[in-house]
């Protein structure tokens, strides 16, 4: 039977031809440019695609996005029985800011699973925690952070000193900086990016133990995504902005706006692939343009396989 792991080689190619296009824009001040570049290539490499896919979390809806909109079909073969049948979470281009201003960690990013086992996430915000392996179990959102700093440098075997956190640089952190700070723990502000924190913190050899924070939605089911495959931590928890947002919230995922999502429950299938390319150098290389070829840096994890493989492909213009 076919599976998601099957398809990896088109996944690979959409997130790098996005990361391709968009690196054009690199430096340049024009966000938009470079979002519209990543969505487009994206888009091209999909219609090219052997199966019956449907876009999950994409740019907005039907009418806020020309392509790639929530429920947009996608592939070569939509409605034809027996291929498989794949939704897609999709950020063509996670950090736009950064690559307008050429800062760090802008990436193309997706994540694909079976049918109906991607949550559709509300474009709301999400209270976030993110961890590698050795924390499972042990931190979690229904505690504190002091008690999840406690917690981490009990289990590594570390002064809390030591504990390393990263957050997005947001004004509604404030109260979760200071009490970071309070605990003495070491903490590292992200201007954007928080599907790239949730990597970093999730890696045995990566920079930082603790992702913390409220970010988007959307990107957690990514983010969860990409940690199932590498055993490590992930809960999330939905925060509204407006009454309008909640009851929006209320239509796509049922009455249960309080509840705490693990990481299973956003990425509900194994048979899930995480695929992102470098467009900013960050935790991926940059994207590479020459005169007459491009080099693209990604990263694939198979969720069921639970491998993580770093790939540098090289295309002529």
């Amino acid at each position: 039977m076919s599976s998601t792991a099957d398809l990896t080689k088109h996944f690979l190619e959409a997130v790098d031809q996005a990361a391709i296009a968009s690196s054009a824009w690199r430096g340049k001040g024009d966000k938009n440019a470079a979002d519209d570049a990543a969505v487009e290539a994206m888009r091209r490499t999909f219609d090219n695609v052997p199966f019956d896919g449907r876009v999950a979390i994409g740019e907005g809806e039907r009418d806020e996005a020309p392509m790639l909109f929530i429920g947009e079909e996608l592939g070569s073969m939509v409605g034809v029985q027996g291929v498989p049948c794949i939704d897609i979470a999709v950020d063509p281009l996670e950090c736009t800011n950064n690559c307008a201003d050429d800062l760090p960690n802008s990436i193309a990013v997706l994540a694909a699973a079976p049918r109906g086992t991607l949550l559709h996430a509300p474009d709301c915000y999400m209270d976030k925690i993110a961890a590698g392996p050795l924390l499972a179990g042990h931190v979690s959102l229904e505690g504190t952070p002091t008690y999840n700093l406690e917690q981490a440098a009990h289990v590594l075997d570390k002064p809390i000193s030591e504990v390393r956190v990263i957050a997005l640089d947001r004004e509604r952190h404030a109260d979760l900086f200071k009490e970071i700070r309070a605990s003495g723990a070491q903490l590292e502000l992200l201007g954007d990016g928080d599907v790239s924190g949730a990597i970093w913190a999730a890696k045995e050899d990566g920079p930082f133990d603790l992702l913390m924070g409220i970010g988007a939605a959307p990107e957690g089911v990514i983010s969860a995504t990409a940690l199932r495959g590498l055993g490590g931590v992930f809960e999330g928890r939905l925060v509204f902005r407006s009454p309008e947002e909640e009851a929006r919230a209320g239509e796509m995922v049922g009455d249960d706006l309080t509840r705490l999502w693990q990481a299973h429950d956003l990425c509900k299938s194994e048979d899930a692939i995480f695929a992102a390319s470098g467009v900013c150098d960050g935790y991926l290389p940059a994207a590479e343009i020459g005169s007459d070829y491009t080099i693209a840096h990604s990263e694939i994890i198979d969720v069921q396989a639970k491998t993580v493989e770093q790939i540098s492909t090289r295309r002529p213009l």
